[in-house]
């Protein structure tokens, strides 16, 4: 593994893999097949990427993102790998060109849709070259249980018959057990070794956001955490796509569609604008993300729901995948569980694929009424275990009110009853709140000794009390007869006053409020610095004509930032910076750094001694070997770290390897000893069962 550890560094600019990234490029190199189920962001193209260039001969890569293939290539040429692909958007005479590359072995990989790889004409070309390995990127497309099933998935059994001793990896972000057995079945894998990855994205916040008005919700939650962030909202029609687009353009957003129904030229500048631009809302159906690869998305937002857990989990897992925290938004209320019941009603699928769907529909209703953790439903759905809250979602930071509904289901179980099952939601309203029009007296509504019954309750209260029912599955909506409300036999242990029932309390809706300034990623005094890497990757990456991304990611220029690295060398040690990125764009970005010399940042409040451990921390020693440097002591060391705390100049999550348990006993400490130690030390140290250093201890004190 040395070779693949030597192509990770010097080519990719990476200093490690990521478990189990090393094993399974051992096991292809070695000629074996491997089934790769890995979180969006994990690392997943590496997989093959390298063993493509151990291996001799072309890798093929299937996938079916026409769309983003020049993008990847691009991204690969960068690094100086031979790569290439063969798709409907290339000319005759480009294709063919790529078709003698691939035949005269000019090609490390070859990125090609499915179509067009089984094509014979390719498949008796391929037979003519030495091949490296064949990657099935977004595997779960074999899967007739899946939301992106893709029949020509199905057909790629033919490379197993047709080169079976050329190696197989197949890749997915996402599938349940049942979809893992039918992709393994499908392509022929079952000789092939499993590697199931984690699914939890712990740098995504995910929230679901109850109640009417979804737009307005929608633009309370971009305003106050993504005022200038690229994101992707998914919207469930192509009439509410445009209609959502156009309403972001007009509140100062820039905010374009994506469907299947816009013309291919319009939806191909789109997410090129998405791609290269900075701070663009792609507004889409779910045919727009899969396998996108842009890092920096820092949102995705529904505004309809998505029919199961896997494609929620797929579509929220395009946000982040650059590690940094990105937030999974979704707007639900009474109309989309009435929308997805009726969709299930009128689905022509045969009973076994009705009750696949119905079973995913129910998990996906059951994730927005939970009121434990959100991530561990998730996680759990995919056979994860997890045994803490994750302290991160919207339940765990703000755990939702709950209530006894249970005569309030009682109420609308015996009205829907008494009115024969034969009306809506609304109408049921009105015979709760006693409402007297034509309608309900011609039907001697305002006879049953329900009407009226209902008051106790606004129209609102009551619209999320038979969202919960239905979407619990107490009552049925039929599509049949217009959204006409049915009981289920789960409502007569509630009827009968057999069983308490739990409900959540509808949350408060929040005044609009005017954009809040984002944190910025780096310090106040480095952001000039930050500002000018992130114009400069803008300026070459539209040279090269590739999104800024391809160039750099943010991680890296972040961690130039913070390095500041003097000379070539001391840039080989940033992470994402390879040899053929050096040899590109070292120089210049070496030569913007050098405008922003560290000196310039220190606090002239600051003592001089406290400024020269400060420069030699900004330069990268450690503590300890400021101590050394200085001849001094780590607690002296410490004492000048924490000085620059104070007036903001560090952070002290970064300055002390601590836990978030840890650093937060110290604060706890620290808080209830603030009488007693009068700002010494020693009591806290002592109260800490002297487990932490006194410099540790002043450097959280500090930061308080």
């Amino acid at each position: 593994m040395n070779n693949a550890l030597s192509i990770l560094q010097n080519t990719f600019g990476y200093e490690a893999f990521r478990p189990p990234q090393d094993e399974i490029i051992a096991e292809l190199a070695n000629g074996r097949d491997a089934f790769v189920l890995m979180p969006t962001g994990g690392g997943k193209s590496l997989c093959y990427q390298i063993p493509a260039l151990l291996r001799d001969g072309v890798a093929v890569v299937v996938s079916p993102l026409i769309a983003l293939m020049q993008d990847q290539v691009d991204a690969l040429q960068q690094l100086g790998i031979k790569a290439a692909y063969l798709n409907s958007t290339l000319t005759v005479v480009q294709a063919r060109e790529v078709e003698r590359q691939v035949l005269n072995n000019e090609l490390d990989l070859l990125y090609i849709a499915p179509e067009r790889l089984l094509n014979e004409a390719m498949l008796s070309l391929l037979e003519g070259c030495k091949l490296a390995l064949f990657a099935i990127d977004e595997a779960h497309c074999v899967s007739q249980w899946g939301h992106d099933f893709r029949p020509e998935y199905q057909k790629l059994k033919i490379l197993h018959e047709r080169y079976p001793t050329i190696p197989r990896i197949a890749l997915t972000a996402t599938a349940d057990q049942r979809t893992r057995d039918e992709i393994i079945s499908q392509l022929q894998l079952e000789d092939a070794r499993v590697f199931i990855n984690s699914f939890d994205r712990p740098n995504i916040h995910y929230a679901i956001s109850e109640g009417n008005n979804p737009k307005l919700r929608m633009w309370q939650f971009l305003q106050k955490n993504h005022a200038n962030d690229a994101g992707i909202v998914y919207c469930l029609s192509r009439k509410k796509v445009e209609a959502t687009a156009e309403w972001l353009t007009e509140q100062g957003r820039v905010a374009l569609p994506y469907h299947a129904g816009l013309p291919q030229a319009v939806r191909q500048t789109n997410q090129q604008r998405f791609l290269r631009e900075e701070g663009v809302i792609i507004v889409a159906t779910i045919a727009f993300g899969m396998g996108i690869d842009k890092p920096d998305v820092r949102f995705v937002a529904h505004l309809s729901l998505p029919k199961s857990i896997e494609a929620y989990y797929q579509e929220t897992g395009r946000a982040g995948r650059d590690g940094e925290p990105a937030n999974a938004w979704m707007a639900y209320g009474l109309q989309d569980v009435l929308t997805l019941r009726q969709f299930l009603q009128n689905s022509t699928a045969d009973e076994v694929h009705k009750r696949a769907e119905h079973d995913k529909l129910e998990s996906m209703l059951g994730l927005c009424e939970l009121i434990a953790c959100r991530r561990q439903a998730l996680l759990a759905y995919f056979d994860e275990a997890s045994n803490e809250a994750c302290g991160a979602c919207d339940n765990c930071v703000t755990p939702p009110e709950k209530w006894d509904g249970s005569q309030a289901a009682q109420k609308v179980l015996s009205t829907i009853y008494r009115t024969d099952q034969r009306f809506g939601v609304n109408y049921i309203i009105d015979v709760l709140m006693g409402k007297t029009d034509d309608r309900i007296q011609q039907n001697g509504h305002d006879k049953v000794s329900t009407f009226g019954i209902g008051t106790e309750l606004t129209v609102a209260e009551w619209r999320t009390v038979f969202r919960q029912l239905i979407a619990l599955g107490y009552i049925n909506v039929e599509a049949e007869s217009h959204g006409s409300l049915k009981l289920t036999e789960k409502c007569r242990p509630v009827l009968r006053g057999e069983q308490t029932l739990l409900l959540r309390k509808q949350s408060k809706e929040e005044k609009l409020s005017t954009a809040k300034k984002k944190k910025s990623p780096v310090r106040p005094q480095d952001e000039p610095l930050w500002e000018a890497l992130r114009v400069l990757r803008t300026q070459l990456a539209d040279e090269a004509g590739v999104p800024p991304y391809v160039i750099f990611h943010d991680a890296t220029l972040q961690e130039m930032v913070s390095k500041r690295p003097n000379t070539v060398a001391d840039m080989r040690y940033i992470s994402g910076v390879g040899d053929q990125k050096i040899k590109r764009y070292g120089a210049k970005f070496l030569a913007e750094i050098a405008k922003f010399p560290l000196a310039e940042l220190l606090n002239n409040r600051l003592s001089a001694t406290v400024n020269e451990s400060l420069l030699l921390y900004q330069e990268g020693l450690s503590v300890e070997q400021i101590a050394i440097q200085r001849d001094s002591k780590e607690n002296t060391v410490y004492g000048h770290l924490a000085d620059a705390i104070e007036v903001g100049l560090l952070d002290v999550r970064k300055v002390l390897a601590l836990e978030d348990s840890e650093y937060q006993e110290i604060v706890m400490v620290i808080e209830s000893l603030e009488d007693e130690s009068k700002g010494r030390i020693k009591p806290i140290y002592e109260a800490l069962d002297e487990e932490y250093e006194y410099g540790v201890i002043k450097c959280v004190q500090a930061s308080m």
